[in-house]
């Protein structure tokens, strides 16, 4: 019986259907991929998130080992579990500091999708893991390594700020200066702590104000009135204290305190969805437009052979993939905590979820870009294989369809908002009652207790996971 030798199209045809099943696999949403640890973290149950996520490490591909890290950095913290915390947030900083785009991956993803390439953070993200890191040094009490990562947060503002020219964009943030005057000002370093909160202040009235909507809170302007007091900078004290319209500055409590910091509800997630586009060309000109929306992109095509100016133009109508963040609104709106018989209400400071969007918006003009000529340079190839061969060209079209997918990857484990109150203490046994409250919907109160030595500052960290419309199963 004669053996029969399989043609070099047939071997490439097998070869792709084998290659339409492993995209299918491989190209789940980062959303799917993790959804067993998005579910148990959202319902509170954080030992269960944390053995999912590392069950789930053979998922976590390189691509994904920075959103790995500060996940598991993230829960590791709020299970009081500091050090080892930091040992994560710690690698999740280096390999931002490491990454470097792998050119064979970049390339890839133009015939595939950008969820080849590795993920780097948001800015904001690389903001919050140190954020975290400082926390966590705090509740150790080991001010030295907090005042490291002081450092490292005023030189990535310092890149933040350098990277954008223009005050319409995230390019400072005021809770970070807030968070490092905080700390300078435990550690005793009264200057230091008095021009962090300066600057946060100014951004709170700038940028942030702007931006985001957020006001300077009343507790930010006491301290950087004390500070610079206690510096010695009396032109400075005068002119805030006139600037603030503060007669007489409240007594600072001497005998102990607590710095509190609520993290209420959940930040937004990524997910997909989908544009369609028409071709116009003009000259050497192809224009990407949808009417809808009110988009349009020019391509230059000088210095393309012709048969590539006809083949784009030649395409029609196409779908492109671009990512977008879904708002988890937050269910509890305010709080407040009452200890020794006095109310202290806690102040917004920062808004992740706001920030967010802004950062994804701030980029999208390149997002569209980058897609539009990734689908193009695919349905082009698509086409001339369609010429040769109607079955290949099929089955690439296939495989077009099934890896035409948008980058969902973000850290969605960090809060929406973050509010803050700095609490009094008396030395001794404290008992302290935070009341979450949600407008036609009975309080949240929790209770806890602190046992403070004189002049001892102690740091708390309490995060709401609740929101009114749970996503983990939203893909």
């Amino acid at each position: 019986m004669p053996r029969r030798i399989l043609s070099t199209s047939c071997i490439l045809k097998a070869s792709l259907v084998f290659l339409i099943i492993f995209l299918a696999d491989s190209c789940a949403s980062y959303q799917q991929a993790s959804a067993s640890f998005n579910q148990e973290f959202e319902t509170g149950d954080l030992e269960g998130a944390l053995n999912s996520l590392r069950s789930e490490r053979g998922e976590n591909r390189p691509s994904r080992e920075f959103l790995y890290q500060v996940n598991n950095g993230l829960v590791l913290s709020m299970l009081g579990r500091y050090q080892e915390s930091n040992e994560y947030l710690e690698q999740a900083y280096l390999y931002g500091e490491d990454y470097r785009k792998n050119m064979l991956l970049e390339a890839s993803s133009y015939l595939t999708n950008p969820t080849f390439t590795t993920y780097k953070g948001e800015d904001h993200e690389h903001l919050m893991l140190l954020y975290y890191k400082a926390l966590n040094y705090m509740k150790l009490d080991q001010r030295e390594d907090a005042l490291v990562e002081c450092r490292r947060l005023n030189i990535r503002l310092q890149q933040l700020s350098d990277r954008y020219d223009s005050d319409k964009k995230y390019r400072e943030d005021a809770f970070i200066h807030l968070l490092m005057g905080i700390i300078y000002d435990v550690d005793r370093d009264y200057n230091n702590a008095f021009i962090a909160y300066r600057n946060a202040y100014n951004i709170y009235e700038g940028s942030f104000n702007n931006l985001f909507g957020l006001h300077p809170p009343e507790q930010l302007k006491l301290d950087m009135l004390r500070t610079a007091r206690l510096s010695g900078l009396t032109e400075e004290y005068d002119l805030w204290k006139q600037t603030f319209g503060i007669e007489t500055e409240p007594a600072h409590n001497e005998e102990a305190e607590l710095i509190f910091f609520w993290h209420n509800g959940l930040s937004p997630v990524k997910v997909e969805w989908g544009v369609n586009f028409v071709i116009n060309k003009s000259g050497n000109w192809v224009y990407f437009k949808n009417h809808d929306l009110g988009l349009s992109f020019p391509f230059n095509m000088e210095g393309y052979d012709e048969k590539d100016r006809r083949d784009l133009a030649n395409l029609q109508v196409f779908r492109v993939a671009f990512p977008r963040y879904v708002e988890r609104p937050v269910y509890f709106q305010n709080a407040a905590v009452l200890i020794n018989d006095k109310e202290v209400g806690l102040q917004k400071i920062e808004d992740i979820n706001r920030i967010a969007f802004k950062c994804l918006d701030e980029r999208m003009n390149e997002e569209f870009a980058k897609a539009l000529l990734r689908v193009a340079l695919k349905k082009v190839t698509e086409q001339e294989l369609r010429k040769q061969d109607k079955t290949l060209g099929a089955v690439v079209g296939v495989i077009n369809a099934l890896t035409e997918r948008a980058d969902t990857r973000n850290w969605q484990t960090l809060p929406y908002e973050v509010y803050y109150a700095r609490v009094p203490l008396r030395i001794g046994r404290n008992t302290m009652n935070l009341n979450l409250a949600t407008p036609g919907r009975p309080d949240a109160t929790y209770n806890f207790e602190y046992d403070a030595k004189k002049g001892q500052v102690l740091f708390h960290t309490f995060t709401s996971l609740e929101s009114k419309h749970p996503t983990y199963g939203y893909y």
